[in-house]
Order: C-alpha cells, then structure tokens, then sequence
C-alpha cells in the first residue's frame, strides 16, 4: 500500500530553501486565516490542522532534515530509528519552559518524572498516553504586548485565560500547562503554547526584532532651517532636534525607545523625517515659493 505524502512547503506555501523566519510568518498569516473559530468555511478546521502540522514538522531542523531527505516515508523511518542513549533524549528534550534545573541535589523537571521522561515515547509503550502538546496564535497589540495583562481565548470552544508578562516579544512561546490535548487512559493532558503575534500598528514600523520606525512630518521651511518637533514613543513622548538641512529619509535615533530585548534594556526608536508640502497655498506662500524657486541655490538633481 503506497504511503501518503503530503507536500509540507505547499501547505505553507513557501519554497523548499524557504529560512526559518519565512516559514513562521507563512504560518501565522495562514493560521490566522484559517483558524476556526475566526473562519467558517467547511474544510477550515481541517487546514488549520494541516498547517499546523505542517509547522510542526518544517520548523523542527531534524524533523525537517528526515522529510526533505525521505519524503513519504519520513515518519516510518522516524519510528523505526534506534533508540538514542539517556544522554541523547536528555539533552533534547524540553522540560517545562525549555530549561533543566539542578539544585540540592535534585532534578526539577517541572513536571511529573515519567512524563518528562518517556511522555515522548509513550505511543510505543501500553498504558496511560500524555496527551500532545498544541500550539496558537496570540495576538496581541504592541502596547499590550509592552504593558502585558489577561487575556480570554476561546480555542475548540472553550475558554482558556492567560496571563501575559509585560514586554513579551514577537514569536514567543507562552505555556499553559495541562491546557493541550487530552490525555488517554488516564494519562495526563498535554501543554498549550501559544505564540505571540504582534499586530501591525498604525504608526509604529518593526525594524529587526527590537527597533522601531516612526515617521516625523516637517514643513520644507523647517526641514531647511532645523527646528525641535514631539515624536511619539511606545511610552510616551520625546522631544527630537531636527537639524538643518534635513531631507526626507533622515533617520534621527532615540536610544533605548524602542521594544525589550532579551537578557534587558531596550532597542531604539528611529524618528524619520518626512517632508510634507501644502496643498493649499495661501497668495502669501506661493509668492515666497516663487521667490525660493528663483534663487540660485543647489539644485538637489544634480547634487
């Protein structure tokens, strides 16, 4: 009986080469898309499971590796692999938050031993299966993201609360133990991680993962002479000294304004100039313009 194969990339519609960064964004926007409590088309539900499928298996570099290199027959070899020694499955798997603990002596696992253990090996053996871990979506804006609070999520009809730390980043992990699948035979149920996803604002640009754009617009009297303008922040607001001379472009850098870093502080926030002609021009204005057009100053095409 021949194997079914699905096509992961076409799923995400990415190509094979595709970085780990295009395959996250492809997922978010098409589980977004998709999800079925936002989309009420009949295979809804189904895409969604398949994307996220898809995601799990791309995102993985070992998972990744055996389906590009086997194809169909990717998880037959996945199950028929030796067995790795307990150095090998300790060092990969995750415990908890990602992290092992040692402290007086002990192994903290976050978790009950046996789940930590063999909760990935438990489809080979009988008894009590731990349910699977599921992933979500988590939108949030970037002044939520930055204040952090509560949120109420409704996932395959029912509610799941959830409380996000101020300053928490795009793409990361949020677990809520025992909120994934259900377990069987009285296994426990798994983990709920959902990824957070920051909405795009309608000032505020994402340059990399912790600096932001912001546009300032001046008059071209004020671009020419320099003059000191109140730029919008994520936290407030900031005083910024356009000097003279400045043309549309000119990037003016407020450090430490931007969103958190790992490991503390924050990246920059950077204030762009943007020069905005009139539309209107008074009988005044335009004579001046003449006059300004008429002096022989540089000509910015030929600069």
């Amino acid at each position: 009986m021949p194997l079914s194969y699905t096509d992961y990339y076409e799923v995400l519609g990415v190509p094979r080469d595709a970085d780990q960064d295009a395959i996250r964004r492809a997922y978010r926007k098409l589980a977004r898309e998709y999800h079925p409590d936002l989309n009420s088309d009949s295979d809804a539900e189904e895409r969604f499971k398949q994307l996220g499928e898809a995601y799990e298996v791309l995102s993985d570099a070992d998972k990744r590796e055996r389906y590009d290199r086997l194809g169909a027959r990717w998880r037959e070899a996945e199950r028929e692999a030796p067995e790795e020694s307990f150095e090998d499955f300790f060092a990969q798997q995750r415990f908890g938050d990602g992290r092992v603990e040692f402290g007086d002596g002990r192994v903290e696992f976050g978790g009950d031993l046996f789940e930590a253990l063999f909760g990935a090996r438990a489809d080979r053996a009988d008894g009590p299966l731990r349910g699977r871990d599921r992933e979500a979506l988590l939108e949030l804006s970037l002044e939520d993201a930055l204040a952090g609070g509560r949120r109420r999520l409704t996932l395959d009809g029912r509610e799941v609360s959830v409380n996000f730390p101020a300053g928490v980043r795009d793409g990361q992990l949020i677990r809520l133990a025992g909120q994934g699948g259900e377990g069987r035979g009285g296994g426990p149920p798994g983990d709920l991680f959902l990824r957070v996803a920051l909405k795009p604002h309608p000032r505020f640009r994402r340059r990399g993962d912790d600096d932001l754009d912001v546009d300032v617009p001046i008059t071209p009297s004020q671009a020419a002479l320099g003059t000191t303008v109140t730029v919008e922040t994520p936290t407030g607001t900031a005083r910024v000294r356009v000097p003279a001379g400045s043309s549309s472009g000119r990037r003016l850098r407020l450090r430490g304004r931007g969103l958190p870093q790992r490991g503390g502080g924050s990246g920059d926030l950077h204030a762009i100039v943007k020069i905005v002609v009139p539309k209107q021009l008074s009988d005044r204005e335009r004579e001046l313009y003449e006059q300004l057009a008429e002096s022989p100053s540089l000509d910015p095409r030929e600069a």
